[in-house]
């Protein structure tokens, strides 16, 4: 996957703990990742790693990963013809309505619209 369809922060270049956790969490996208788990990855303890994350990269630790994996699934459904279920779960969701949701906030439109206009 290119660089350039995944969210950008100049944090996660300046932060070696970021850099680590951005490395995990590429790496495991497709899991479900729990804040704890990243916490023993940054090397921190799971409050302040949510504080240290949210001021260094001003937002949540769950909002950067699923802005993440709706980048991924945008990038799935221009390459790929998927199903929207398949993408959803290829990219880490669990369930087919949390996607949805999340990929309306991140990007404004639904994921069938999205990918009628990518792949007609």
């Amino acid at each position: 996957m290119s660089r350039s369809a995944e969210p950008q922060n100049a944090a996660f270049s300046y932060y070696p703990v970021l850099r680590r956790v951005k490395t995990y969490v590429e790496a495991n996208l497709d899991e479900g990742i729990t804040r704890q788990q990243v916490a023993q990855v940054a090397g921190l303890e799971e409050k302040y790693f949510s504080t240290f994350f949210r001021r260094k990269t001003g937002m949540s630790f769950t909002a950067w990963v699923a802005q993440l994996r709706v980048s991924r699934a945008k990038h799935m459904m221009q390459q790929r013809d998927h199903t929207i279920t398949q993408v959803a779960l290829a990219v880490g969701f669990r369930d087919l309505r949390t996607f949805e949701r999340a990929f309306k906030r991140h990007t404004g439109m639904t994921p069938r619209s999205f990918k009628s206009s990518v792949r007609p």
